[in-house]
């Protein structure tokens, strides 16, 4: 498990604890404080609190109803993402994504980062504590970079990877829609930050991440359905 999630969870098992006695509540029935007890908390776990309440999109990608698959959806399911995307764009031709190129995060550095359960941290506290030698990968927004995207089918998205040293890197893309898909390419690596195109050219559920010097990156999900 990586140090940025196992300090989430300290955090929020702090936040119960606390809760728990200071109410004479079994802080594990309803699993965290209610939105309308946050301000007996600290400043600091009231965040992290708000952070968990972040909405995620849930979908039966699983399910054994193959009509899911091919079901368009209301422009409404965009919304929250439509940071994260572009309608047009060059199409990535003999590969999954474009040839990495090197990014200055000093030029636009984001204002939060969002994992793929809904959790949210300012970058800043996120680069503070975030391992220097952890392969990261994340979809760039207009302002935020996150690990969970919905789109429309036929957009752009914009990755961001960040490898600790430079070299050859495997990059993979698993595709699940009513059958399984993956495919894997070579690409070559800068050290620090590399952003690239990826483009969501089919309705499905794209799990990407990437290898570099043994170790793999965090997996970014990105939800592609027809728009109705």
């Amino acid at each position: 498990m990586k140090y940025r999630e196992i300090l989430l969870c300290m955090a929020t098992l702090v936040a119960c604890l606390l809760m728990g006695i200071a109410g004479g509540a079994d802080p594990l029935d309803g699993g965290y404080v209610r939105s309308h007890d946050r301000s007996m908390t600290d400043s600091g776990i009231a965040s992290m609190l708000q952070w968990l309440d972040a909405p995620v999109s849930n979908f039966p990608w699983y399910s054994a109803d193959l009509t899911f698959y091919k079901q368009a959806v209301p422009d409404t399911t965009f919304s929250p993402f439509r940071e994260y995307y572009v309608t047009s764009g060059t199409p990535v031709v003999g590969g999954i994504i474009s040839n990495p190129t090197k990014f200055d995060i000093t030029k636009k550095t984001p204002s939060s980062v969002y994992y793929g359960a809904g959790v949210g941290l300012p970058y800043t506290q996120y680069a503070s504590t975030v391992p220097s030698k952890t392969n990261d990968l994340w979809v760039q927004g207009a302002t935020n970079w996150t690990q969970y995207v919905v789109s429309p089918v036929g957009t752009w998205l914009q990755l961001i990877a960040y490898a600790p040293v430079e070299g050859p890197a495997g990059f993979y893309e698993t595709i699940q829609t009513d059958t399984t898909s993956s495919m894997y390419k070579t690409y070559q690596f800068n050290q620090g930050y590399n952003t690239m195109n990826f483009n969501a050219d089919q309705v499905g559920r794209h799990m990407l991440y990437f290898v570099v010097n043994n170790q793999p990156s965090n997996v970014v999900v990105v939800d592609v359905f027809a728009q109705a």
